[in-house]
């Protein structure tokens, strides 16, 4: 058997262990990541959702009680944290990682972060890989969060089966903004933070707001994640839209991330000094035309 062969046996026995290498060798590009990934299986249908909204929302502490929630019940649950990258370093700053301490050495919860390494969007550019690997490990509820940038995270809509949008009550204003970007993604709006002066109102005026712009039945659920407020009907209508959207996206979802990986695939050989390379006598023409370079730019060459 090859390396990859007996990493893949061990995560199948349910070594966490073998999992974290074998992220490590897909978020690297290591020797043989492209063997690990052809050869993933998928053991059940799990839920993967996606949590976003803007910085200071509480998104990480929502996570942490949705956590505890989930192994009230038993179940395993696998985070995908994306935190920014650090500009020294280019790792992770890990900072989902300290407000999620409690979880950390529960045998029934893994979580992993990852740097965004300079992609936009709020997700990391490993993340449907890094995404796919855990889902072959047989987690009951799979979470992945974004770094939390605001209205550019939309992404998060293509990578996972629900999409929550996490808002706190002093967004009341923000919304008519909101609406115009991460307002149109979210299978369920949460309204966190919910014990402060205006939620109720902010509730009634999102509501009002969700029905004139959807067709399809999108929850609001207010939650206070420092007392674990509203955590049951969270779960309850995470599972409720999942089961209910699971066939009409998955083609989207399937599509959204083929485009993703055929253009990192396509675009690998192209590095920036290549292509500094390439402009650095072409824009010295009068005529030169950026589309006109675009349209006759070589193809890259084949990946080793």
């Amino acid at each position: 058997m090859t390396p990859i062969s007996l990493l893949l046996k061990a995560m199948q026995a349910g070594d966490t262990r073998a999992l974290a290498r074998a992220i490590t060798c897909v978020e690297n590009e290591l020797e043989g990541y492209e063997e690990l990934l052809t050869s993933l299986t998928f053991p059940k249908p799990v839920p993967v959702i996606g949590i976003t909204g803007p910085p200071g929302a509480g998104k990480s502490t929502l996570i942490s009680m949705l956590i505890k929630a989930s192994l009230e019940e038993g179940k395993k649950v696998g985070i995908v944290a994306v935190d920014p990258t650090s500009p020294f370093t280019n790792g992770s700053l890990l900072g989902d990682r300290l407000r999620m301490a409690e979880h950390f050495t529960n045998e029934q919860v893994f979580i992993r972060s990852l740097a965004t390494r300079g992609a936009l969007g709020g997700l990391s550019a490993k993340s449907i890989e890094v995404t796919d690997v855990m889902r072959s490990f047989g987690f009951d509820l799979l979470i992945l969060e974004t770094v939390g940038v605001g209205q550019s995270e939309v992404e998060i809509a293509g990578l996972a089966d629900i999409s929550i949008l996490v808002l706190v009550p002093e967004a009341g204003d923000e919304v008519q903004t909101l609406k115009a970007g991460i307002m149109e993604i979210a299978d369920i709006f949460v309204v966190n933070k919910s014990d402060r002066d205006g939620a109720d109102l902010f509730v009634k005026n999102l509501l009002s707001l969700v029905a004139s712009k959807h067709d399809l039945d999108i929850p609001v659920i207010k939650t206070s994640a420092t007392k674990g407020e509203g955590m049951n009907e969270l779960k309850e209508a995470i599972f409720k839209q999942w089961g209910a959207r699971t066939k009409s996206k998955r083609k989207l979802l399937l599509t959204e991330k083929v485009y993703r990986l055929l253009a990192e695939v396509r675009m690998r050989g192209v590095s920036k000094p290549l292509l500094e390379k390439l402009l650095q006598n072409e824009i010295e023409k009068p005529d030169f035309n950026i589309y006109r370079f675009v349209k006759d730019f070589p193809d890259p060459p084949p990946s080793s």
